[in-house]
């Protein structure tokens, strides 16, 4: 009878119980904190985008600067930006272009669980490759042209290469590149900075002219620690490959060979050199060894995935061993800093 009595007098809507929005949607009442929506938002995007490998990216730079045997500059800021957002127009395009098969193996992810649209992904991509062409132009001409190609290595190997034999290579390459478009830029500009030649004894009739560029647009320093970077990213790639369905035990294996065989090179550094390099190689082949060894004895999805993350944070103390080669201790010494921080970030968002 009240319930009669109240349906005469209230609208409906009041009658009903109350709708309680779902986490991270936008819908929100009482109980709902301010904000949540976007944070959810932020989320999606920091794991399409992979955010916890944004810590490898700088020391391919960095890297490259001291094989070059040169200080970081500016040339080198505008690289790591540019570094920066190639790696992440690909994460996107990987994504956008593999939303079909993710929908199968993998359907929890942004795009098949409809959080991010593709037409969102693929727009991203398209921008942050405008962005980081646009740094590496600011670095000057040279520049530009290695992060030309290295912008059609990771177009290539998302939309044609990914899956096909010549995955790893152009995975490696794109790799090798970003350390060469480092050195490139910290060497144009350093090669900017220089004071103009003394014009004592020339001929004030002869026309001036500027200082020019020396050197090839890459230096040939650079290349041994570029190869060295292209070669562990091949076995890293090559893993990865397997990591959605697991059943591998000679692939693990053969990366096991090779970081063995790489960390166990850099650890070999004159003694001038001092401890840094060893520490880097030792971080290296824990990071990126051990995981590939439990993946090899056991090849299961879970396993193999994480011999991919290791061996993509492992870059980072390869990275630093590269540098600490070269005599660059003080940039080892801050690329090792951020290993802690990559694994603290993985936990949250994966690399893979």
């Amino acid at each position: 009878m009240i319930r009669s009595l109240l349906s005469r007098l209230a609208p409906p809507t009041l009658l009903r119980a109350p709708q309680v929005a779902r986490p991270g949607s936008d819908q929100g009442d009482a109980g709902t904190a301010p904000g949540r929506g976007r944070r959810a938002r932020l989320r999606d995007w920091a794991e399409l985008l992979r955010v916890s490998a944004l810590f490898t990216v700088p020391g391919d730079a960095l890297a490259g600067a001291a094989a070059a045997g040169l200080r970081p500059n500016r040339g080198t800021a505008y690289a790591v930006g540019a570094s920066l957002c190639l790696y992440e127009a690909g994460m996107a395009l990987n994504d956008w272009a593999d939303r079909d098969e993710d929908a199968v193996d993998r359907p929890h992810r942004p795009l098949p669980s409809g959080r991010i649209s593709p037409a969102a992904a693929l727009g991203a991509a398209g921008l942050l490759t405008v962005a980081g062409l646009t740094l590496a132009a600011r670095a000057g001409r040279p520049a530009l042209a290695v992060a030309s190609a290295l912008t059609a290595t990771v177009w290539a190997y998302d939309l044609r290469l990914k899956h096909t034999p010549a995955a790893p290579a152009a995975m490696a390459a794109a790799r090798g590149l970003d350390l060469l478009l480092g050195a490139t830029a910290t060497r144009s500009a350093a090669d900017a900075a220089r004071p103009a030649p003394a014009s004592f004894g020339r001929d004030p009739r002869t026309p001036r002219r500027e200082t020019a560029v020396e050197g090839p647009a890459a230096p040939r320093t650079a290349v041994p620690a570029a190869a060295v970077l292209a070669a562990h990213t091949y076995a890293v790639t090559a893993v990865s490959r397997h990591e959605a369905h697991g059943g591998s035990t000679l692939t693990p294996l053969a990366a096991l060979g090779a970081t063995s065989t790489l960390g166990l090179l850099l650890a070999r550094t004159p003694a001038q050199a001092g401890i840094v390099p060893a520490w880097s190689a030792a971080a290296y082949l824990r990071t990126a060894a051990v995981p590939c060894l439990h993946a090899a004895l056991n090849p299961s999805p879970p396993l193999t995935q994480r011999a991919v993350g290791g061996g993509i944070r492992a870059m980072i103390p390869l990275q630093a061993a590269l540098a600490a080669r070269s005599g660059s201790a003080g940039t080892a010494l801050m690329l090792l800093g951020l290993v802690p921080l990559a694994r603290t970030l993985a936990r949250k968002v994966s690399v893979t």
